[in-house]
């Protein structure tokens, strides 16, 4: 398997792709949605709620918080899990305006 090469992307266009990664995976996809219904700190209702094992769900929490889209803090042995809404929303508006390219374009090209 070839490298991802980013390096020759800009920036933005890495970010773009990081994000869109988030929601490759339905599991991330319910994490992100349980966590706005939820509207506060979860620590070990994910489990029961998304029905996949423990260690799945890390996996899937540890790469959210990597992008920063969500944000843990330690209470007593557990990390309890909450969406950032900084970053949600500079997320939001870079990906609206990615998705959006195409309001510009005046006429149909094919």
């Amino acid at each position: 398997m070839g490298l991802a090469k980013t390096e020759i992307f800009t920036d933005q266009q890495n970010e773009i792709a990081l994000f869109a990664k988030a929601f490759g995976h339905p599991a991330r996809v319910s994490i992100l949605q349980y966590l706005f219904k939820t509207d506060s700190c979860i620590c070990g209702d994910l489990v029961s709620e998304i029905g996949l094992a423990q260690p799945t769900i890390s996996q899937h929490l540890k790469e959210l918080k990597q992008l920063g889209l969500i944000k843990g803090n330690v209470e007593g042995t557990s990390v309890c899990y909450c969406i950032h809404k900084e970053n949600w929303t500079a997320m939001k508006s870079l990906l609206s305006d990615f998705l959006n390219q195409d309001l510009s374009q005046l006429d149909d090209c094919c």
